[in-house]
């Protein structure tokens, strides 16, 4: 029946949990239901009846960790265990548990053409993919992550959808041709009809936190979501979840990727903001990777190497009000009064190693050193540390770019720009085939390596390195006001941490020579960490006591912590 506003309701007890059906607009073919729940046929198949109410939970009792306490793991539910399922994440969350992960960020799991993909092109933005053990998969995953005290993190697509499969467009306005996004048009949040368009991806995030349990949601991309209305699409997603939380007494976080540098994403509604709870900042990683391996291609020609990663230690933003000239304009504003735990930094993700051609991990472009250094980097931040998949035990698998469509033009079309994307790099091959089974297969987690070698000790490491960054007060005390830096040379950096009397000095050595430095700090020092230990695999025997102004010797791409009073 029609109801307002290009609605139209049926209420009937034919569809029962498990029942197949379509949707016939004005008698043409029969389609999926935009807000189809299951999809087990794919994308072009019908569409599968669920009770989500149906599922027992066993979580009463969890509560979601503060933002500040988590240390978060991004994995692609696909290639990260053997069988590429929920149940492949769910039986190796002892791992996560042993290594002192508190959450971890799911790439998107909305259904997505066959079974192959990163996730960003889901076109059914309310059905868990068939293929990973749709809905019931999902939330008994979320359920064994409670029990293990793991928050569960989901990223979530709001600024496009993929090109299979997508009859979204014949149910009602839900594009625009006002606007375009780097995937096709915009989805329509601020022209005519936008108000169910708006709706239906507000209701999608409610059903993840409410009916899933999942605890924080990583909105991709925030900055293709074009919305010029009074009230931001995000800032609206804001209240709906406030709303959810004062129902429910659940705790729910949502995170952003953004790189506009704007801080009215991340800042509250009364200073004019979104209301989001934090952000990636990618100039983190960019400023790292450019210290660490001096490449100036693409978007790191805009970083200068250790001069930016000691601002964006200071600053979060490195370009805040200045001139880029890789965007050949002043482009972002200073992220006064935001606080350390409204940040998400990484040495490495999806986008930074599936971006490469190759698709090349930190662990096969830089020594086991640098590995760690990088690692120390990010962990002694005074923001919230995220780790990708395997990168603990230096997996050297790569992480390649794969998708699955069952379109052969656009397979073709995926697989040509793939390789002129790439036109410029011939001399380091041809662009794999995201088509090819083969390259999703070697993107696989290699689990057997992390009782070998250094892969083994690499595993140590971050373990404990994570058991510091969890239990010593200072590094859990993500205040901004408490951290300085000082750059010496092109290749070493000193970060002071302090919360209250205690105080922390970290010395990083991204050269690959030998360096001897003062702390200029009227105190003395005692070791806390020597990433070039011995028993990291390294030959450095670092000074256990430092008398107040003897200098500190540091070994090649290493980084030494020192503790001492602040009072």
């Amino acid at each position: 029946q029609p109801y307002d506003r290009g609605y139209w309701a049926l209420e009937t007890k034919t569809l029962t949990p498990g029942s197949r059906y379509r949707f016939s607009i004005d008698g043409n073919d029969p389609l999926p239901d935009p807000a189809s729940l299951a999809q087990p046929g794919g994308v072009h198949g019908a569409s599968q009846a669920v009770d989500l109410s149906a599922f027992q939970w066993s979580d009463g009792s969890w509560r979601n960790h503060a933002l500040q306490n988590y240390i978060l793991y991004e994995l692609h539910t696909g290639t990260f265990s053997p069988d590429g399922t929920f149940a492949g994440i769910e039986s190796r969350l002892d791992h996560l548990v042993d290594l002192g992960v508190t959450a971890i960020e799911i790439m998107p799991v909305a259904q997505f053409p066959g079974e192959r993909n990163w996730g960003y092109d889901g076109v059914y933005p309310f059905a868990a993919q068939h293929s990973y053990g749709g809905a019931e998969g999902l939330q008994r995953l979320v359920d064994a992550c409670h029990q293990k005290g793991i928050a569960v993190v989901l990223d979530v697509v709001y600024n496009h959808l993929g090109p299979e499969g997508n009859y979204l467009g014949t149910y009602g306005p839900y594009f625009t041709d006002k606007y375009k996004t780097p995937w096709g048009h915009a989805l329509n949040f601020d022209d005519a009809g936008s108000d169910g368009v708006r709706h239906y991806f507000i209701e999608n995030a409610l059903m993840w936190l409410r009916d899933f349990h999942v605890d924080a949601l990583r909105l991709d991309a925030v900055h293709a979501i074009k919305d010029f209305s009074a009230v931001h699409l995000l800032r609206e997603l804001r209240q709906a979840v406030d709303a959810l939380e004062e129902a429910t007494g659940r705790k729910h976080y949502l995170i952003v990727e953004s790189d506009l540098n704007d801080h009215r994403f991340i800042n509250p509604p009364e200073k004019g903001g979104y209301g989001m709870d934090a952000q990636w900042i990618d100039e983190f990683h960019h400023a790292l990777r450019v210290t660490a391996t001096g490449e100036k291609t693409g978007y790191y020609a805009d970083f200068s190497g250790i001069a930016h990663l000691a601002k964006t230690y200071r600053d979060a933003y490195v370009y805040d009000g200045q001139y880029s000239p890789h965007r050949d304009r002043t482009f972002g504003i200073p992220a006064t009064g935001n606080e350390g735990r409204q940040f998400v930094v990484f040495s490495q993700n999806h986008d930074q190693v599936g971006n490469r051609m190759l698709g090349e991990r930190t662990s096969s472009l830089v020594s086991f050193e640098m590995q760690k250094l990088l690692a120390g980097a990010v962990m002694l931040s005074p923001y919230v540390p995220m780790l990708f998949m395997g990168e603990e035990w230096a997996e050297p698998a790569p992480f390649l770019y794969f998708v699955s469509h069952t379109d052969p033009d656009l397979a073709e079309a995926v697989r040509q720009g793939r390789k002129s994307e790439f036109a410029a790099f011939h001399a380091e091959g041809e662009a794999p085939d995201p088509m090819s089974v083969d390259t999703f297969a070697k993107s696989r987690l290699q689990w057997d390596l992390r009782n070998e070698g250094q892969h083994r000790i690499m595993l140590s490491f971050y373990k404990e390195l994570l058991v510091l960054r969890r239990s010593d007060p200072v590094f859990s005390h993500l205040d901004r006001s408490g951290v300085s830096v000082e750059t010496r040379g092109a290749g070493l950096l000193i970060l002071r941490r302090w919360a209250g009397e205690r105080a922390r000095v970290c010395f990083l050595n991204f050269s690959k020579h030998q360096e001897l430095a003062t702390a200029n700090i009227a105190k003395d020092l005692s070791l806390v960490f020597d990433s070039a230990a011995e028993k990291w695999s390294g030959g450095h025997v670092a000074d256990e006591q430092v008398s107040n102004g003897q200098p500190v010797s540091i070994a090649p791409e290493s980084f030494l912590i020192y503790s001492h009073s602040n009072a």
